[in-house]
């Protein structure tokens, strides 16, 4: 008898708990916030292009399958899906007026940085050039160039408080094309791995050097380019007993998590183009970093090949290598300098555990999501919402690897999030990591903002299917094919998950509980193809 009234006690604990949790609690925070109406997804003040029913959209009764927006139809005339989408009202949402502190540079400040670049590297040149006479070292030199009209320099003044670029900005495209063609004038190390040097201990680190391989290549007129050189071919997949962080660093991920950004209208990833380098020529002949030209080779094959210089991998079995010569490749435009704009880098709060073993809190407390919501910067603004932003986005390219998130610290804590460092992302088609969107599924209560959701459930629909959009897209690279069809089918997929997982929080806690609203008015036409074309 003592044991049924102890079991009944324990159930009846347990009902109350939950009813508590996922249904007074709620409802108190609701009425906590007040008369609260908006919040900063983006700009302060977005506006919508009239279309009826946007500006409102009912959610009620909605479905991973069907349409979010009533006004949304679907397509059926043929011709450019990409066109049309980016014609479409959602992505014509008009922001405020920019003044000069919501962007990140101003003209004259960037252009007095740069003039002092120029006379450091010419004098550096200079003697660098008669040191190599003396030596008798061989170096291609190159004339360069200050061009201040540069695309480079367009998108780093077009840097702002809501996004890397405007979404009509003819800039990028440009800076697309001068970085699949400019001449490589200087190769070096980037900055992280020559911290590496002299620091690495087999001991302790796991990843070989050679799977993280990247230079900086600076071109004629000044303008600064990641590379990142091809280590898998498009069709292999990540082997299963592989640890994310022991992954391959991928060019075409790079190449195509920059595509798929736009395509959701983040606008968060650099600009980053394909490319045929040829590493003896656009590499060896123009460094002046003499451990660079070390780690350079033939191998028994006759290809020109090199690798990583750290003290726990300088061996020959990581090295890339062309063939005979030319080697693809990413190039990711460089953002602005820290000594000019700027950046910190702050731990994601889901970051994962980076040993064999090791497990972190939020991957077994199902509440983890409260606690981080008590905490600075993550209890007011923004920040929360981008971080979900952020994992939808690494959901949808596989990307188990976001251990930082970086942003400009002249914006301060209501700046977005910058999505670098993308290349361990579509490393498997066959497999969706649900935990990675762990920042979502934790965080039911005003978690998503109500453009995003729209965007997403826009490119769900057939007319405007997201791996349709991504193929299109990347058929302007270069390098094209940029991903295999399983990995776009695969976007498709991954996308419905999301879905469901919203659609989940909604029918629990209803829609006011969840989306968060960032419409106020509609007040601009949408774009046309045309008009985009133009821009183009």
């Amino acid at each position: 008898m003592r044991r049924d009234r102890l079991f009944l006690a324990t159930t009846l604990t347990a009902i109350f708990t939950a009813d508590l949790y996922f249904i007074l609690l709620p409802k108190l925070r609701s009425m906590g916030r007040g008369s609260r109406q908006f919040c900063l997804c983006g700009p302060n003040n977005l506006t919508l292009p009239g279309q009826e029913g946007l500006a409102t959209p009912p959610l009620s009764n909605w479905t991973s399958e069907s349409p979010l927006v009533g006004a949304i139809t679907d397509p059926t005339d043929g011709g450019s899906k990409l066109d049309r989408l980016f014609s479409h009202p959602l992505y014509n949402i008009q922001t405020p007026v920019l003044g000069p502190e919501e962007r990140l540079l101003q003209a004259e400040q960037l252009m007095e940085y740069y003039r002092r670049k120029v006379s450091r590297w010419e004098r550096h040149m200079k003697l660098y050039s008669e040191a190599a006479a003396i030596s008798n070292i061989t170096v291609t030199e190159h004339e360069v160039t200050f061009d201040p009209n540069a695309s480079w320099l367009k998108f780093h003044l077009g840097i702002n408080r809501y996004a890397l670029y405007s979404r009509d900005d003819p800039t990028i495209p440009q800076l697309l094309k001068d970085m699949e063609i400019m001449t490589v004038v200087s190769a070096d190390y980037t900055q992280d791995e020559k911290a590496l040097k002299g620091s690495c201990d087999c001991t302790q680190v796991v990843k070989p050097s050679g799977h993280h391989l990247k230079l900086a290549l600076k071109m004629r007129n000044f303008a600064k380019a990641m590379f990142k050189p091809m280590r898998q071919e498009r069709d292999d997949e990540t082997p299963e007993d592989f640890f994310y962080f022991i992954d391959f660093q991928r060019h075409n991920a790079e190449i195509a998590a920059f595509h798929l950004d736009r395509i959701l209208d983040f606008r968060r990833v650099p600009p980053v183009a394909g490319r045929l380098v040829n590493i003896t020529r656009e590499v060896l002949l123009v460094t002046h970093n003499e451990d660079l030209r070390s780690v350079f080779f033939t191998s028994p094959a006759n290809n020109t090949c090199f690798f990583a210089k750290c003290l726990y991998v300088c061996k020959t079995e990581y090295a890339v290598c062309g063939g005979p010569d030319l080697l693809e490749g990413s190039l990711s435009a460089y953002l602005p300098g820290l000594s000019i704009a700027p950046r910190i880098s702050i731990p994601n709060p889901w970051i994962r555990s980076y040993t064999f073993n090791g497990r972190e809190e939020w991957e077994v407390n199902p509440f983890y999501c409260d606690t981080i919501k008590q905490m600075y910067p993550y209890n007011s603004g923004n920040r929360l919402l981008n971080i979900i932003d952020m994992s939808i986005f690494d959901f949808l390219i596989g990307n188990m690897d976001r251990h930082h998130y970086e942003i400009f610290t002249k914006f301060g804590d209501e700046g977005f999030l910058l999505h670098l460092d993308n290349a361990r992302g579509f490393g498997k088609h066959s497999q969706d990591e649900l935990s990675i969107l762990a920042p979502l599924s934790q965080c039911c209560i005003s978690f998503v903002c109500r453009s995003t959701l729209l965007r997403l459930q826009l490119l769900a629909q057939p007319g405007f299917r997201l791996s349709d959009v991504m193929r299109e897209s990347l058929e302007g690279d270069p390098l094209q094919p940029i991903l295999t069809e399983p990995h776009l089918l695969a976007l498709d997929r991954r996308l419905q998950k999301i879905l469901k997982v919203i659609q989940r929080c909604v029918r629990r806690l209803g829609e006011n509980e969840v989306i968060t609203k960032d419409f106020v008015k509609a007040t601009a036409r949408p774009q046309t193809a045309t008009d985009r074309r133009k821009s183009r």
